[in-house]
């Protein structure tokens, strides 16, 4: 299995666990929360052990190994991004994010899986159609700006108003940075509070589509650093950057 497949294939395993746990545990809230961040994460673990035993891991679950540094290949995994959501009944807005860093080209594979919609993206430019709550909402000619639901960045409504759009609030890097890559949305801005898992996966599979990818001020994202804190983000259709730059770079 290739590292894309591989990528999707964990992803989607990972959400399939999650999705019975929620189901059956009897658990809510944060234990709920607690239980699917430690078995996700153990069972993305033990495939990458298994399947790619050479390769290093960053996980948001477990110890922050050093040594991976110095390591050629990196996969770099959120077992669950949107705890919150998922202890919450009724939310589809979490995922699972499988990335993998290459010390000579940086990402170069990624999956974001979405299980309470039932569907895994990949780092590729097979076409993609809307499927999540945003498809449903008549939009009219207004461009949609999502958010943090809990930390949305104090620049939101300016954005939005230089690009003649709406602000609205989701959980879940992954589940907001597809909704841009659905078109659903059309961009994504955020400022603190991010680590390299939350957005490596969604990153590598919003670029595979066209997306622009970067920090509010401009700048490239960088990933496998000894400070894992990557604390923004922009994710939009590449003519938007500008207008959006233009905004974000002074808070930066």
């Amino acid at each position: 299995m290739n590292d894309r497949a591989l990528a999707g294939d964990l992803a989607t395993a990972a959400g399939e666990l999650l999705l019975d746990i929620r189901r059956d545990s009897g658990l809510s809230g944060k234990e709920l929360g607690k239980a699917g961040d430690l078995r996700s994460n153990e069972l993305l673990l033990a495939r990458l052990a298994a399947e790619r035993p050479d390769d290093a891991v960053l996980s948001e679950e477990s110890a922050d190994d050093k040594s991976r540094l110095s390591a050629s290949r990196v996969w770099i995994v959120d077992p669950v991004d949107g705890t919150r959501e998922y202890g919450t009944a009724g939310h589809t807005d979490w995922a699972v994010h499988v990335a993998l860093w290459s010390a000579d080209d940086g990402l170069i594979a990624g999956a974001v899986a979405l299980p309470a919609l039932g569907v895994t993206y990949l780092d590729d430019t097979e076409p993609v159609t809307p499927t999540g709550g945003l498809a449903s909402t008549p939009r009219g000619d207004r461009l949609r700006v999502v958010v943090s639901a809990s930390r949305p960045p104090e620049f939101s409504a300016r954005v939005a108003e230089a690009i003649g759009g709406d602000v609205l609030p989701m959980g879940s890097a992954g589940a907001k940075a597809m909704a841009v890559v659905r078109g659903e949305a059309d961009a994504y801005v955020h400022s603190g509070g991010q680590y390299e898992w939350d957005s490596a996966a969604p990153v590598a599979v919003a670029r595979a589509q066209g997306l622009w990818c970067g920090r509010i001020d401009g700048s490239e994202l960088l990933y496998n650093r000894d400070d894992t804190y990557l604390p923004d983000l922009v994710i939009c259709r590449s003519d938007l950057r500008d207008a959006i730059i233009a905004i974000t770079a002074a808070d930066a």
